[in-house]
């Protein structure tokens, strides 16, 4: 079966699959066609059309506010909560990738970041220069991010073979062992203290490290991670992985091999938190033993169901609230109360809205569009004779 007809099946059953009270909602409303595109049989390049079909408003809108959020935040506000969001809502993005659409939920995300991490460190330069080697940066995130890739591959062959909560024991397992692992290896780790002034590159006469270079450096590798999962989903392969997630035995009888799509997707998700991961101990300037904790591992989890598990920018949604929340929580609540503020917020969106917050939303936006299509029937009827 081609993509194409995988593709049309798959809306078919979604079109087959509506609930009653919205196949009336739809058929009440006005039918509006779309706006033609204006470059539709001219000579204007393809990329114009395809933009014009794919970017609304809201996206341009979006992305003016993440690039000119800088100028008027302060350095605090820059570095603390916007380059913190984009890096945390990197790593958590591999999690929407692999749960979202490929219906696998890992907890050693942030394992496969902090190994990146601590590959940069130890490659690299840093405050305990008997440990780290002192190659250059453009040797080191490379190779950082390969070695990553490469166990996040490994994680994927030893856990795809089960389903459901094993998935999640075996992910949670590899998680904690690689945690001890590092917290007891003073050789190669430096046990618990870590290691420490792991700082960014200065390249071109830029410091990376500084709030306004660091937050454009992280908005920019942000963007090339939704987008990379924006295109997945709508190639072959995303499609396949979307459909073994809703029916692996129907995709394997169709022909797919359904242990390779699952062990790709995490190779996929692997190269997505090894970026974030090294963004994320450039932002620390340190990676310890309790950056790749349990603390963490569910963290990643939370920030990624907060946005929204089924859209790409859910989890920087996601990630914006859980920084918002760790950072002025304390100023209502003892720091030590951090953990019971972050789970209410998290049991309530999982309570009133399983898809996230932007499940929320959505609900809410079709609320408000079929009250006033009913509304505007409403006022189309005519008047009832006397």
């Amino acid at each position: 079966m081609s993509a194409a007809q995988w593709r049309k099946a798959m809306n078919t059953g979604a079109a087959t699959q509506a609930w009653p009270r919205q196949r009336r909602v739809a058929t009440a409303t006005v039918a509006t066609a779309p706006a033609p595109s204006p470059y539709a049989g001219s000579d204007a390049p393809a990329w114009l059309e395809w933009l014009w079909e794919r970017v609304a408003a809201r996206h341009v809108f979006v992305l003016a506010f993440l690039v000119i959020y800088p100028l008027l935040a302060t350095p605090f506000f820059t570095f603390q909560i916007g380059a913190q969001s984009l890096a945390l809502g990197l790593i958590a993005l591999s999690l929407t990738f692999l749960g979202g659409y490929g219906g696998m939920i890992s907890l050693a995300q942030m394992t496969v970041a902090g190994i990146a991490g601590y590959m940069v460190a130890i490659f690299g330069v840093s405050g305990t220069a008997e440990i780290s080697l002192g190659w250059p940066w453009w040797v080191v995130v490379p190779l950082a991010i390969v070695i990553a890739v490469v166990c996040a591959t490994f994680i994927g062959w030893l856990s795809v073979r089960t389903e459901g909560i094993y998935t999640i024991m075996i992910t949670l397992a590899i998680g904690v062992a690689f945690h001890y692992l590092a917290l007891q290896n003073y050789s190669v780790f430096n046990g618990f203290q870590g290691l420490q002034k792991v700082y960014a590159p200065t390249v071109l006469g830029v410091n990376w490290g500084e709030p306004l270079p660091f937050y454009y450096l992280a908005l920019f590798w942000s963007l090339a991670g939704y987008f990379l999962v924006k295109y997945l989903i709508r190639t072959p392969f995303g499609i396949a992985l979307q459909g073994i997630r809703d029916n692996p035995r129907r995709m394997n009888a169709l022909g797919f091999n359904v242990t390779a799509h699952r062990v790709a997707a995490y190779a996929v998700a692997g190269l997505i938190a090894a970026v974030g991961g090294v963004l994320f101990v450039w932002y620390n300037a340190l990676i310890t033993p309790g950056s790749v904790g349990t603390y963490w591992l569910i963290n990643i989890l939370i920030i990624a169901v907060l946005g929204g598990m089924r859209h790409p920018i859910g989890p920087f949604l996601g990630a914006i609230v859980f920084v918002l929340v760790q950072n002025f929580a304390i100023d209502v609540f003892a720091r030590e109360r951090f953990n019971l503020v972050i789970g209410g917020v998290f049991l309530a969106i999982v309570l009133f809205s399983p898809d996230g917050l932007l499940g929320l939303w959505a609900r809410l936006r079709a609320r408000f569009e079929n009250a006033d299509a009913r509304s505007r029937i409403s006022t189309q009827r005519p008047a009832s004779r006397a």
